[in-house]
């Protein structure tokens, strides 16, 4: 059975990501890294299948954020939640996914794909323990960036941005690659938690596997 959830309010947190503050259901609970399928409880939506988006607030926080990329080419979900006003209706269902939090480790995204980490690394930065992780944070340009002045502040030197399509200044160039890689492995983080495209997903795996990273150090959606 769905739980209903009340959205309170958004707000943009890049040009075309949103945060949304929805009301957290009584008995709805989660892992950070955790997803659930999300429902707009309005005629034409509440009968489509739902599309997963895993909150990034604090465990323990009474209400629940999402932070979600809008996709305006869908015509979808996504597109229709950045329109949605406070007051609107939504379904959740029960939280599920592999991502959660095994212990230090390298965190590798691209673009939305951080998002199941920002439970994550919040709640360990609350525990006072970002600094033992490292991010390798892949986009487009410096303006698709999600919440780049918290990730700074947790990760200091061990947050790396790249930049596929512009140069500046404190910024790698270029595709998240091997070499890259390498350098950020370190045996003290040993697990490596993996998101963004599926295609991004894929190449990542192979070469984290050839350099010695084994599967039960790997975390991703499975």
């Amino acid at each position: 059975m769905p739980y209903n959830a009340t959205l309170l309010m958004s707000e943009f947190v890049t040009h075309d990501v949103k945060r949304f503050i929805v009301t957290k259901p009584d008995i709805f609970t989660y892992t950070p890294g955790q997803g659930t399928e999300l429902v707009i409880n309005l005629p034409g939506w509440r009968d489509q299948e739902g599309r997963p988006f895993t909150p990034t607030s604090l465990a323990e926080d009474r209400v629940l954020e999402f932070t979600i990329k809008r996709y305006p080419d869908h015509h979808g979900v996504t597109d229709q939640l950045h329109t949605l006003p406070p007051g609107t209706g939504l379904l959740l269902t029960k939280a599920f996914g592999t991502i959660t939090y095994q212990g230090p480790g390298l965190f590798i995204a691209a673009g939305a794909g951080l998002t199941p980490f920002l439970s994550i690394m919040r709640n360990i930065a609350a525990a006072g323990n970002a600094g033992e992780n490292a991010l390798l944070y892949s986009n487009k340009t410096r303006s698709d960036i999600i919440c780049e002045k918290e990730l700074r502040n947790y990760f200091g030197e061990h947050a790396i941005f790249t930049l596929t399509r512009e140069n500046h200044p404190g910024y790698r160039r270029g595709r998240i690659d091997k070499e890259l890689i390498e350098q950020s492995l370190d045996s003290r983080r040993p697990f490596a938690y993996v998101c963004g495209p599926d295609e991004f997903v894929k190449q990542i795996k192979g070469t984290l596997a050839e350099l010695g990273v084994t599967a039960e150090y790997l975390v991703f959606e499975k």
